[in-house]
């Protein structure tokens, strides 16, 4: 399975993540079945979260406030206990991502969880915005040799900054994601703009986490750059859980990567130049010199002489200059289009 063209920047494919996180409700086939519909909805890859309580949280931990409102367990710790996969099923998901065709993503949340990152075959690393300054956690992910996907949301950028430097130091393949940590995000507060600093200023790979719920984002990112657009994927806004309300269903997911894709069609290929399919528009509708009166042999050519008209088949409008103080060949009637073998060349004037 070839990775690299998940880096490659602008001219790749944008590279469409399916975030399963924790709505596969800690249940093995919940997780199969969220694999087959991102495969069904033409996502590239799916990405687990891979994480223990325990490592993860301390005793003093608190809910965020959209969790709040999602869950009655009594801690965040007791909230991620349910959502909890063995290392067994974890595998059994990666293969099924891998047999789909799709590229397996993770997101380690403590050290500890490198090593079963790299134990389940995983193909990229992910990085979730608050550990854009675990340094610890990032050295050793850098350590598996995989490309690596860092979000960079509530992080400043001097943060991203340090960030960038260490990956560097590290010697590790790595693109950013721009991202707001607020979930849903109001679309005002989407700033996909912010896409472009981060291109300008760190000279890498730029893609979107999209924590929005509008169809539409993931086209106006792609517009915007993202060569990586990830978004929560859910079997059912209904479902109890933290993060299924503000997550896209299968039909809404589907409708997403359609729009992504035409958006890429629409983006085309740098380099300005007349199509094809312009060329018949072009002859008819530019516009030739024309002669307004009757010019005879020899008569010199004035401003006066000439007006222009559609259509592009005789001299060029944009050649008025290079026709003004020449001569006319043979006598030409009042609306006829100027073409160069009826005026005299300026070699012919200069003997």
């Amino acid at each position: 399975m070839t990775i690299n063209p998940i880096l490659a920047g602008q001219t790749a494919p944008v590279f469409v993540i399916a975030e399963i996180g924790v709505n596969h409700d800690g249940s093995l086939d919940r997780a199969l079945q969220l694999v087959r519909i991102a495969r069904d909805c033409g996502a590239d890859a799916v990405k687990l979260q891979v994480f223990r309580a325990e490592q993860l949280m301390h005793e003093s931990s608190q809910f965020a406030a959209y969790q709040q409102e999602a869950v009655d367990d009594a801690d965040p710790a007791a909230m991620l206990r349910r959502y909890e996969l063995s290392e067994e099923q974890l595998r059994q998901i990666v293969d099924a991502i891998h047999t789909a065709g799709m590229v397996a993503v993770a997101t380690p949340f403590s050290p500890e969880d490198v090593a079963v990152v790299k134990r389940i075959g995983v193909d990229v690393i992910k990085i979730a915005s608050p550990d854009s300054v675990n340094r610890l956690l990032l050295q050793r992910a850098a350590e598996l040799g995989k490309p690596m996907i860092v979000s960079t949301g509530a992080a400043t950028l001097d943060e991203i900054q340090m960030c960038c430097d260490w990956l560097i130091g590290l010697g590790v393949e790595f693109s950013l994601l721009h991202c707001i940590s607020s979930y849903p995000t109001p679309p005002e507060m989407t700033n996909l703009c912010w896409m472009s600093e981060l291109r300008q200023r760190f000279g890498v790979t730029v893609g979107f986490s999209d924590h929005s719920t509008e169809v539409i984002s993931g086209a106006l990112a792609t517009a915007a750059g993202a060569a990586i657009i990830e978004r929560h994927l859910t079997y059912s806004h209904e479902a109890a859980g933290p993060d299924h309300a503000a997550s896209s269903d299968p039909g809404q997911f589907s409708h997403y990567v359609r729009l992504i894709r035409q958006a890429q069609r629409m983006m085309g290929q740098p380099g300005k130049k007349v199509l094809p399919i312009e060329q018949d528009v072009r002859r008819v509708s530019r516009q030739s010199l024309v002669c307004r009166r009757d010019l005879a042999a020899g008569q010199t050519i004035e401003l006066n002489d000439l007006t222009v008209q559609r259509p592009g088949t005789g001299i060029p409008a944009a050649m008025i200059e290079s026709a003004i103080g020449r001569k006319i060949k043979c006598p030409v009637k009042a609306g006829s289009m100027l073409q160069w073998e009826m005026i005299v060349s300026p070699e012919s004037l200069a003997s």
